[in-house]
């Protein structure tokens, strides 16, 4: 046993960075998450860290080359997300980048070697068969 994180979630995204402490991001708990929290390995502890621009769940998460991690799509509320955006691990801040072309949640994103990230299909009310890069 560990510690516990300070909420409740599911379809949330967690991943290891680069540091070796875990960003855990988003999902649902008592109501639609924003929050994140990082877990320290070394120590077993949570602390909370800044909160995302948008609540969403069911989104990916992916650890870039530079250490960041680009979190794209999921559900808000009651709607399909496009957007995307950043968290900064030396400074522990979110920032908006890029939307994607199409809203999407339950899809993938695969950090291509070349640093590029290949989001795919998904869902957003029907079945998305298309692909982008970020």
């Amino acid at each position: 046993m560990t510690a516990s994180m300070k909420d409740v979630r599911n379809a949330h995204t967690a991943s290891v960075l680069t540091n070796g402490k875990v960003l855990v991001t988003g999902g649902v708990g008592i109501s639609f998450l924003k929050s994140t929290e990082l877990y320290d390995p070394s120590t077993g502890t949570w602390t909370t860290s800044s909160s995302m621009n948008n609540t969403r769940f069911l989104h990916t998460a992916s650890v870039l080359t530079h250490e960041k991690v680009l979190i794209t799509g999921g559900q808000g509320s009651d709607y399909y997300l496009d957007s995307a955006e950043l968290y900064d691990p030396s400074t522990g801040n979110w920032t908006m980048t890029a939307s994607m072309n199409y809203a999407r949640s339950v899809h993938t994103a695969s950090v291509l070697t070349n640093g590029n990230v290949l989001v795919s299909g998904g869902f957003a009310d029907i079945a998305v068969n298309s692909s982008e890069l970020y």
